[in-house]
């Protein structure tokens, strides 16, 4: 079996969800392990117009997820759409997505791949909530644990999926 065969004690583990409130912050941080190289999640990561093939907490994404581009992000149970602005991008290492309007509020989205000897690639990705309007609004907050564990989860799927094989005609 070589380093990156996913078995099915792989499939099934489940992302790590932490969420951590405080007054004016509120952070929610995903980790996963996944059994592919961080250029193939990257991919994954950055094509915009994939996401709601593989991604069921995303529907639609309007916009090219690049350095400096602004995203119109649509998700499933609500009419809502979410503009964040794309940043901070090191291929095949993280970006940023932020949101809000700052001081009052903001939510900055962090995506980080950290390979690993093994030939896969840890997966983290942590939103922090933060600004003056943030005691105000947290209770309205949906729990975003089991919204962040289904990203991961997709995200792990979908990049350790075989590739799709060409049969052979008759």
């Amino acid at each position: 079996m070589s380093a990156l065969s996913v078995t099915e004690e792989d499939r099934h583990r489940e992302p790590a969800v932490t969420l951590i409130r405080h007054v004016f912050s509120l952070v929610c941080r995903v980790e996963v392990n996944i059994r592919a190289g961080a250029p193939v999640i990257w991919r994954i990561l950055t094509d915009a117009q994939d996401f709601p093939r593989w991604n069921s907490t995303i529907t639609r994404i309007e916009g090219d997820i690049r350095e400096g581009r602004r995203l119109r992000l649509h998700v499933p149970g609500t009419e809502r759409t979410f503009t964040p602005r794309v940043s901070g991008l090191t291929p095949n290492q993280r970006m940023t997505w932020t949101g809000g309007v700052a001081p009052l509020f903001t939510g900055v989205r962090a995506f980080v791949l950290r390979p690993r000897s093994d030939g896969s690639t840890d997966f983290v990705m942590d939103e922090r909530f933060s600004g003056a309007m943030l005691p105000l609004i947290a209770r309205a907050l949906p729990d975003f644990r089991p919204v962040f564990a289904r990203f991961a989860s997709d995200l792990k799927w979908e990049a350790e999926r075989p590739p799709a094989r060409a049969t052979v005609g008759t």
